[in-house]
């Protein structure tokens, strides 16, 4: 029992010693004074920075900023636009033109895609044969140079017709002279 009495008196003492730990602690004040500080000019600031004054003054300075770098970004400009010449380098204007014609390609070949799909399920072919081997060997085991090879026959009495499908000789819709 004594025993048992000596704990419960040990952690009693430790834990008075804990809370006057804590409570002695100088800088404790100090830390609730800022956290009220900050709490107090964060809710100030939010205020002012939302009022329509403040954007006003802010929107002011932005454009006076603007206005005096003008022509230091001009100057850069030009004087990048020569150095990318001299280098034979597309300018910026350049890559974005290029990529707007790419995507403009892009499409209409999307466009043209759909439509042979719709000419050939008017054909009755739903499912369009798979694409061809590229690179496909010839008798004698060479490849010929300079035909490509959906241009090539696939097999006796087909070709390949746009777009690398399987066409049929004498397939309905086209006519043979």
């Amino acid at each position: 029992m004594l025993r048992v009495a000596g704990q419960e008196a040990a952690s009693v003492s430790e834990a008075d010693n804990n809370n006057q730990s804590q409570t002695n602690d100088p800088f404790e004040p100090l830390r609730t004074i800022r956290d009220k500080y900050l709490d107090a000019m964060a809710k100030t600031m939010v205020e002012a920075v939302n009022t329509e004054s403040y954007a006003q003054a802010t929107g002011a300075m932005l454009e006076g900023y603007l206005t005096a770098t003008a022509p230091v970004r001009e100057a850069m400009d030009k004087s990048m636009t020569q150095a990318l010449q001299q280098l034979s380098l597309p300018s910026r204007q350049e890559v974005a033109a290029l990529a707007e014609r790419f995507t403009n390609v892009e499409m209409r070949l999307d466009d043209m895609d759909a439509k042979l799909d719709r000419i050939e399920k008017l054909l009755g072919r739903d499912q369009p044969a798979p694409p061809p081997e590229a690179g496909k060997v010839r008798e004698g085991g060479a490849a010929v140079k300079g035909v490509h090879p959906r241009s090539e026959p696939a097999e006796s009495g087909s070709r390949l017709g746009a777009r690398g499908r399987f066409v049929r000789k004498g397939s309905p819709g086209k006519k043979r002279s």
